[in-house]
């Protein structure tokens, strides 16, 4: 009916402005017959399709997909904490060399019944003490139920362990039958699945917002080995470390960082995938940190110029230009030229991807690789070694009580006997490696990293922990404080004043 209503609507429009005589008229008004019946078909088909129509479901309301986003919020939101960091740090107000206390927020999701949670690394960062805020169970139909949500139960929390190349931390509370979400598999998501992004940016506690996968696999650098979640769903400061969920209400993402020229959101956030946090989750929660692999090989992605010249048998995926002598991938009979298929079952792309999912296995794991060499299909298991440029397994050497130099927080062993050959860059023997970070203490904050190798302090050789304490204790609170120290074979000085 509204196609002919708008045929007939035309011809009045026409004759009214160019009258019933000419050939303009003659012309107009066959067009207007024309498209008469063009109007009349439409409507004839229509009505023979009605019956057909009447047979479809009916499509789903707006409000039924708002009451099921409100269920997967209501599942999940009482496992999202907000973390309240305090650290200490300079007045920067113009008053000087000051230490104060600073305080600054972001989000967590809770894992686990007893009280185990994941964050961002860059949220608990040289922190002095950290509290998490639980939320308060409300139930949904109580009477006279508040708006207005209670603050929950504030608790104090313990640092199990942080992971630098991920940004991801793993937390402690003491509590038990918490509410607590699961990852799901971030491998499932593709571009345009609705997701949740909840957390407490800018302190505002229990937020959420609903956005879209805009993209996976995101890569910030060329050679990072970590690949994120994009999306728009709006993230802020303050939302870094709470999850981002499907709508089953699983953990697919931790938020992490925006892309954004005013600082706040512009519908670029990034996540890293529940693939990947789960890995540095349960690796960190058994042993307090992530222990990394490698098999020894170099994958490159395979071109179309490179296939031709090497004459391989497909364009695209992934070729071995590299197998190291003496590495796992040798002893497993991994040859120059192999094509990699699938690693762990999953279809190998490109040269990343395979970084990534040899990423995801423990050293001590097995990986499984199909290879193609020539015509030849091979299954190959490989065993996954120990990353030997990874900083934490330094941490495996000390122990707080023998190796802690509290007021710096960092966990120190001397560099002689077997450590000096963890560290071959160094130029010779003796200064102090510094293992690990303390939880507790400022070591990030004031540069020093793991693998450094401290020679002197101020000017004074130390070879223990006990002759760095008392080198620091030569200074006052707030002095200047100058470490001469062998970073990955070049040498610096690193200067920072005396916490």
């Amino acid at each position: 009916m509204e196609a002919l209503r708008a045929a007939l609507v035309g011809r009045d429009a026409i004759e009214r402005d160019l009258g019933a005589s000419g050939m303009a008229t003659v012309y107009l008004a066959k067009d207007v017959r024309a498209r008469m019946t063009s109007a009349l078909f439409t409507i004839g088909w229509l009505t023979a399709a009605l019956p057909l129509a009447a047979q479809r479901p009916p499509a789903p309301r707006l409000s039924t997909l708002s009451t099921e986003i409100e269920g997967v919020v209501r599942r999940v939101q009482p496992a999202v904490v907000q973390i309240v960091v305090t650290t200490v740090g300079f007045d920067g107000r113009g008053r000087g060399n000051v230490l104060g206390e600073e305080r600054r927020s972001g989000s967590g999701v809770v894992l686990s019944a007893d009280g185990f949670l994941i964050t961002n690394a860059h949220v608990v960062d040289g922190a002095r003490q950290v509290q998490v805020l639980l939320a308060e169970p409300v139930a949904r139909d109580a009477p006279g139920r508040s708006i207005v949500r209670p603050e929950g139960r504030r608790l104090a929390a313990a640092i199990v362990g942080m992971d630098q190349e991920t940004d991801l931390a793993v937390l402690k509370v003491a509590a038990e039958g918490l509410a607590h979400a699961t990852f799901g598999d971030s491998d499932s998501l593709a571009p345009g699945h609705f997701v949740l992004a909840l957390g407490s940016p800018l302190g505002l506690s229990q937020s959420v917002s609903l956005g879209v996968v805009s993209a996976v696999g995101r890569q910030l650098e060329d050679d990072a080995p970590v690949v994120y979640i994009q999306t728009d769903a709006a993230v802020n400061p303050g939302a870094s470390g709470g999850p981002l969920v499907d709508l089953d209400g699983r953990v697919v993402g931790i938020n992490t960082m925006i892309l954004s020229r005013s600082g706040g959101n512009e519908g670029i956030g990034l996540a890293v995938p529940s693939n990947i946090a789960r890995t540095v989750f349960e690796q960190i929660r058994a042993g307090g940190r992530v222990r990394r692999g490698v098999i020894g090989v170099e994958a490159q992605t395979i071109t179309t110029s490179l296939a031709a010249g090497l004459r391989l048998t497909q364009d695209w995926g992934v070729v071995l230009s590299d197998v190291q002598p003496r590495s796992p991938a040798a002893a497993a009979g991994l040859q120059v030229g192999d094509i990699v298929l699938r690693l762990n079952g999953k279809l190998m792309e490109n040269a990343r991807q395979f970084d990534v999912n040899l990423y995801q296995v423990a050293p001590g794991g097995t990986a499984s690789l199909e290879i193609k060499r020539g015509l030849e299909h091979l299954s190959v298991q490989v065993r996954v070694a120990l990353r030997d440029d990874d900083v934490a397994r330094f941490a495996d050497l000390v122990t707080r009580e023998r190796n802690l130099v509290a007021p710096l927080g960092v966990l120190v062993v001397p560099v002689a006997g077997d450590v000096l050959s963890l560290v071959p860059w160094v130029r010779r023997a003796g200064g102090l490696l510094v293992a690990a970070w303390d939880a507790a203490g400022a070591g990030s904050d004031i540069g020093l990293m793991p693998g450094d190798v401290i020679y002197a302090l101020n000017g004074a050789t130390v070879a223990t922990p006990a002759d760095l304490s008392r080198q620091l204790g030569l200074v006052q609170p707030g002095g200047p404080v100058v470490a001469q120290v062998d970073r990955r074979g070049r040498m610096r000085f690193v200067t920072f004043p005396r916490p």
